[in-house]
């Protein structure tokens, strides 16, 4: 599954890095975007890999961006975990993370609509398509 949301970031937290059990090398970095909602409107997402951490470099606390992410959960000893996984990051009012980031393989399409869509203002939009 594929969204978007909007917001400012208010925190970008430090790099985290270790080795998986098959002894792969890997690299986080989670940034929390405050999205202006009454209730709970702050969201951390992940970026994994030092491709997605890059998205971010062009980006700061206090900074307005549309982020792209997908959702997933997994169990784990009768627990269930959720991932906020970010792959895409575009700056409100012109800066992006860029231009040509391909979305993540997904079964369903972006609820977004086409690429052109992803430029326009979704607030001032009232179309339903």
């Amino acid at each position: 599954m594929s969204l978007e949301i909007n917001g400012r970031i208010s925190k970008v937290l430090s790099i985290e890095s270790g080795q998986s059990k098959a002894g792969k090398e890997w690299k986080k970095q989670s940034f929390i975007i405050d999205t202006g909602a009454q209730f709970n409107p702050e969201i951390c997402f992940s970026l994994f890999g030092e491709d997605k951490i890059n998205l971010l470099r062009n980006f700061g606390p206090g900074q307005e961006v549309k982020v792209s992410f997908n959702v997933s959960s997994r169990e784990f000893n009768g627990k269930y975990y959720h991932n906020i996984d970010a792959w895409k990051i575009d700056g409100i009012g012109g800066a992006t993370s860029s231009g040509n980031t391909p979305p993540p393989p997904s079964e369903e399409p972006p609820m977004t609509g086409n690429s052109a869509d992803l430029s326009s203002n979704e607030e001032d939009d009232d179309l339903p398509f």
